[in-house]
């Protein structure tokens, strides 16, 4: 077993380091940026770096990965290079393996592959206190527990440049940085700094009270002072690992954008930063795949879920200076499986050789797997006739499904909404297992009832409606949507089709992520006193037992669970809806 790193284990001095990550650093040699050092390359030198990210989970994918990880390296072991293995962040949540331990069964598996570093994400933060409270409900609880926990068993550091107090003061969390400056003895005497970035949206994707004391600062300055430090102190290749990502179609050209979102994080943010920053980005948060170079600024990420993961070869010289040439590759698919377990999945040859499961891997993780398995296959006593899909930005009977039995749990609310970025996964035929609706549905949220107006619930639709995010699902009522004069007006209709004064006040039954979020009036409603987090198991968890109590059939052809021309959220066109003048 590797022994740990130490915090300034990988740091080569340098008066502008010592500053930002502690006095006292002797890691390496040389604090002059363009003196010789003792394991500066004299010959071409090719760094391969991998990338994953969003893996949220996927314990049972680890291992494969590691296996072509292991094939690169003994590559690269033949030619004199090295590989450098990155993650740009979302790493714990997502499966009942992994948020069954709050994520250690990743942090195994990241070590026993050896990361040499990763990225925060904006789901480390989900799991909230060490425990089963997803948030603090006492003072003595620390928002960040069960996080600060996991960084405490990394053999690699977590970093982030771009998130503060609130009050501007640096993060002081024990194993997460900045940056770092990888050990050059594991890059092939090649000095490789690495950045670490998150989201702006960070804090509104997760759960608001783990993190209402902090701050995302704009990510290009971050970077370019923590890349100038760098560079300061030697570094040759300077990578950056950001929990921000972008979405393309095509992968022949890597200079050719014309199939990529030109709007998304990641490409706003190469546009702004420019070449010669950072040689290249390890992207997330999207889902989808890049390996493209935008404004000079070389790309990769690689979907999610454990289901691929991205590369690029870096060639650098023996001459200080010499700015190092990229190649990328598209994002290589480990297998179709989507659990991520190794099952019968095929992997083929990789470098030149067969791919086969990382055993220190395998080793680390098996015991989370079989307990997780042993869960996963309990049935629930309900048969699923045709898969419920998820839909993320429009209605459809999986969404429809959940909230209708979050108001079956909560008769005397009027309505029950739940956003679509909280069901994360389609339910498949047949018989339904505790596995599958955790696949859904895998966040720890606890109910929460709201008590608030109606016109808060039609102008809390008015915006979802007008943004290109997740809809906000509904059980109990009808809203409807039309333009009018150039403006969206939204009504909202009981279950039996009768307008709703606005001033009727209404009792929603949602969870704790939307209700402690600060978006519409839910912060003026907590601070009033109006929003109740209920205590107890999840919200899958009671679920599970309704759908247990209740059994029989789910089928999602049903007109009472979704009927296509009777929608429970009515409006026209696509969203956002836009209002013509």
């Amino acid at each position: 077993m590797r022994a740990p790193h130490h915090a300034l284990g990988f740091l080569f001095c340098s008066v502008a380091l010592a500053g930002a990550l502690g006095a006292g650093c002797k890691a390496g040699g040389s604090a002059q940026g363009g003196a010789h050092h003792p394991l500066l390359p004299q010959r071409e030198v090719t760094l391969s770096v991998v990338g994953t990210n969003d893996v949220h989970g996927r314990v049972g994918r680890m291992a494969l990965i590691g296996g072509y990880v292991n094939n690169l390296r003994s590559a690269r072991a033949r030619d004199g290079g090295a590989v450098v293995l990155l993650d740009a962040g979302d790493i714990f949540q997502g499966t009942l393996e992994s948020n069954m331990a709050e994520g250690a069964p990743m942090v195994a598996a990241f070590n026993a592959l050896r990361y040499d570093a990763a990225a925060l994400g904006n789901h480390e933060f989900d799991y909230g206190p060490v425990g089963p409270d997803a948030t603090p409900s006492s003072p003595d609880q620390d928002p960040r527990g069960a996080l600060l926990a996991r960084v405490a068993e990394m053999r690699f550091p977590l970093l982030v440049s771009n998130l503060r107090y609130r009050d501007g003061r640096a993060l002081d969390w024990a194993g997460v940085r900045p940056f770092v400056m990888l050990d050059a003895a594991r890059t092939a005497g090649v000095r490789v700094g690495v950045i670490g970035g998150t989201t702006a949206e960070a804090l509104e994707s997760t759960l608001a009270d783990n993190v209402r004391d902090l701050q995302v600062t704009p990510l290009v300055p971050a970077v370019r002072e923590a890349a100038q430090q760098l560079r300061a102190a030697g570094a040759q290749v300077v990578l950056l690992a950001v929990h921000a990502g972008g979405r393309c179609g095509a992968f022949e050209n890597p200079h050719d954008l014309s199939m990529c979102d030109q709007g998304e994080e990641i490409f706003a943010f190469a546009r702004e930063l420019g070449p010669g920053v950072v040689d290249l980005v390890v992207a997330g948060h999207s889902h989808a795949g890049v390996a493209h170079v935008v404004n000079g600024v070389p790309i990769i990420e690689s979907y999610a879920n454990g289901a691929a993961f991205g590369r690029a070869d870096i060639a650098v010289g023996g001459q200080v200076g010499q700015r190092p040439e990229v190649h990328l590759h598209a994002p290589r698919f480990v297998c179709e499986n989507d659990h991520g377990t190794l099952g019968d999945c095929d992997a083929g040859e990789y470098e030149g050789a067969p791919v086969l499961p990382d055993p220190a891997v395998v080793a680390a993780t098996e015991d989370a797997l079989a307990r997780a398995e042993a869960l996963r296959a309990r049935p629930l006593g309900v048969d699923v006739p045709v898969p419920l899909e998820r839909r993320h930005r429009d209605e459809g009977p999986l969404g429809n499904l959940l909230t209708d039995l979050m108001l079956a749990l909560y008769p005397g609310a009027d309505l029950a909404v739940l956003n679509a970025g909280g069901v994360r996964h389609a339910i498949p035929a047949g018989p339904l297992t505790y596995g599958a609706l955790y696949e859904a549905i895998p966040f720890d949220n606890r109910f929460a009832l709201v008590r608030l107006t109606a016109r808060e619930v039609r102008e809390m639709y008015e915006s979802n409606l007008s943004l290109d995010n997740g809809l906000l699902l509904l059980s109990g009522m009808r809203v409807r949507a039309r333009c009018d004069g150039g403006h969206l007006v939204v009504t909202l209709e009981d279950a039996h089709g009768r307008p709703v004064p606005d001033e009727r006040v209404l009792q929603m039954v949602t969870n704790d992520f939307l209700a402690t979020g600060d978006r519409h009036a839910f912060g003026r409603l907590r601070a009033e006193g109006a929003i109740a987090i209920e205590a107890g198991p999840p919200m899958r968890d009671r679920i599970a037992e309704l759908l247990e109590q209740r059994g029989g059939r789910v089928d999602g052809r049903d007109p009472a669970l979704f009927d296509p021309a009777h929608l429970r959220v009515d409006y026209r066109g696509q969203r956002p809806v836009v209002c013509a003048p």
